[in-house]
């Protein structure tokens, strides 16, 4: 599945979450590693839903940009 990643930057470091994916969210001193650690993450809460017999979220968030 793909789900959207938000990334934020911070006065310390980065932040990540998936909003199709409530409560999931990590913290890194780069964004490289945000990345790297929001991979692992989403692994394995996937795994843990799996084992625990819940559904997978189905990613549903979407983007955009808007000029004002």
């Amino acid at each position: 599945m793909k789900y959207l990643i938000i990334y934020e930057k911070s006065e310390s470091g980065w932040g990540a979450y998936a909003s199709d994916l409530p409560g999931l969210g990590v913290a890194a001193k780069t964004q490289d590693e945000a990345k790297e650690l929001i991979r692992e993450a989403i692994e394995f809460h996937g795994e843990g839903m799996r084992q625990h017999g819940d559904a997978i979220p189905t990613p549903s968030a979407t983007t955009e940009y808007i000029s004002v």
